[in-house]
């Protein structure tokens, strides 16, 4: 929206503007024209003329001459008319110009006939101003509107280096940008050229397949969405897709390739825990907070659905940063399922979600408890709601296909089981709801699930002998292998029944 306000220049008490003056020189089809311009904000020339006309776009005001403006430009014709802006003593105020007084100088000399360079970096901006200043055909031939429009077209769309320029610098022109269809035809012309080149080279080398990545990961999240959008619209694989996808978050996601580098505990009680996350970042502000959360609400859910498009390691950093900044429930949610459907491709360390609080923002976690309610240093829920998941999953497939994936499962979980316990604020009943996530015939041994209830032993020595008991139910001794019966037959935290058995 274009608005318009006449108001009188102010001054200071010495008489000088608050705002820079510059004058426009009257070209030779008029009057004359000034063999070079001089002065860093200034444009002199002695016109044969004086100006009859002040606008002022941001903070510089222009004194220029009626007639060179309202013959080319509808907009000003049209406010004309109007006695106040007539009155030399005051200033036509040009609001929320596209572009700027950079992009208004350069409307300027091609309202007095002279000559101006199109390119890249300013078309854009120029074609904006000229549709807000109404520079159509009606009022002159080769008006600007269809000189920038025809650059825009047959120039700029034609190449890959200068449609990405055109593209960003759309970034500072909304609401013109969207509604001229500049952002749309080239994140069309963007998406044609980078899935032609796909069709076109299937077998090219990796590094030659992902050419044009980086160029797409440099724009802001709501024009790569439409990027990819018009992408995946004209065939492209899901793995190329999430690839781009992938290549974007290590871009604008610092933390997400941030590992949980190490738990500090203080004392093995609880009450007494506290554990960081060093991801060497500096405090972020709300704005940036709420810009990250954007970008991860965003990538979410631009992921193509194929089961391969993007990894499992990237999902489960996905999910870190999801619930780092308190993504939606729904978008997590989703993504956890998502997460489920690959989850013998994790890894033990993926799987190692802080229990973030709120404000923490990735910087620091500090979990510490004076109550009974539950702190532990990792978020066991999430990873046991996405092996539910997957476990609903595998009730669909077929037993042999089943059989198979529940084993690799069972390694991962019981390798899991180990970290947990090593929390002395992870209660007993926890560490068995998880133990018993699945179902007995999924493992072929129990020395996985051995480890983790003698690390737990280790963890909590001052567990009663009922307790005992009960963790040791868990596993069936029958499953131990040699080694493990031989550590077992040793092991002093055990209660006496399981190592006689």
């Amino acid at each position: 929206m274009k608005s318009l306000q006449v108001g009188q220049a102010q001054q200071d008490s010495d008489g000088s503007d608050k705002v820079s003056d510059k004058s426009i020189v009257v070209p030779n089809k008029f009057i004359a024209i000034a063999d070079s311009f001089k002065g860093e904000h200034s444009w002199f020339i002695a016109p044969q003329i004086p100006t009859d006309f002040s606008i002022q776009v941001q903070e510089t005001t222009y004194n220029v001459h009626k007639y060179p403006l309202i013959s080319k430009c509808g907009y000003i014709g049209r406010l004309e008319i109007q006695p106040l802006i007539s009155n030399s003593g005051n200033v036509l105020n040009l609001e929320n110009f596209p572009g700027g007084s950079e992009t208004f100088e350069t409307i300027l000399k091609f309202c007095y006939g002279l000559p101006i360079d199109f390119s890249p970096d300013n078309i854009a901006a120029l074609r904006c101003a000229s549709e807000f200043l109404e520079m159509t055909e009606e009022l002159e031939d080769g008006n600007l509107i269809s000189k920038s429009e025809a650059f825009l077209t047959f120039v700029v769309l034609s190449s890959w280096k200068d449609t990405i320029t055109v593209l960003k610098s759309s970034e500072n022109l909304s609401p013109w940008a969207e509604n001229l269809q500049i952002v749309r035809r080239c994140c069309d012309s963007i998406a044609w050229k980078a899935s032609k080149d796909e069709l076109t080279s299937e077998d090219a080398a990796p590094n030659q397949e992902s050419w044009w990545f980086n160029d797409v990961a440099a724009f802001r999240i709501d024009h790569f969405m439409r990027i990819i959008s018009a992408i995946r619209a004209k065939g492209t694989k899901p793995e190329t897709i999430g690839k781009c996808i992938m290549q974007y978050a290590k871009r604008w996601l610092p933390g997400m390739e941030v590992e949980l580098e190490g738990l500090r505990g203080y004392g093995h009680e609880k009450c007494n825990l506290q554990f960081s996350i060093f991801s060497g970042k500096k405090k972020e502000s709300s704005g940036n907070s709420k810009e990250q959360r954007t970008i991860i609400e965003s990538l979410i859910s631009i992921i193509p659905p194929q089961q391969d498009a993007v990894s499992c390691k990237f999902m489960l950093q996905l999910l870190k940063m999801a619930m780092m900044y308190s993504v939606s429930p729904a978008l997590t949610t989703d993504l956890e399922k998502r997460v489920s459907l690959v989850l013998e491709d994790a890894e033990v360390s993926d799987l190692l979600i802080p229990r973030y609080q709120n404000g923490d923002q990735g910087k620091t976690v500090i979990c510490m408890t004076n109550s009974s309610e539950e702190c532990t240093m990792l978020d066991i829920d999430v990873v046991q709601r996405i092996v539910e998941y997957f476990l609903m999953h595998e009730q669909q497939q077929i037993q042999q296909q089943q059989k198979t994936r529940k084993f690799n499962i069972s390694r991962l979980l019981d390798n899991y089981l180990a970290e947990i316990a090593r929390d002395p604020n992870l209660s007993i009943t926890k560490f068995q709801v998880f133990a018993e996530l699945l179902p007995e015939n999924t493992r072929s041994y129990d020395d996985g699930l051995y480890r983790a209830i003698d690390t737990y032993l280790k963890t909590q020595p001052s567990l009663t002998e009922h307790d005992r008991k009960r963790l040791c139910k868990i596993m069936n001794c029958e499953k131990l292998s040699l080694d493990a019966c031989l550590h077992a037959a040793q092991n002093e935290r055990l209660p006496l029944r399981t190592v006689v058995q």
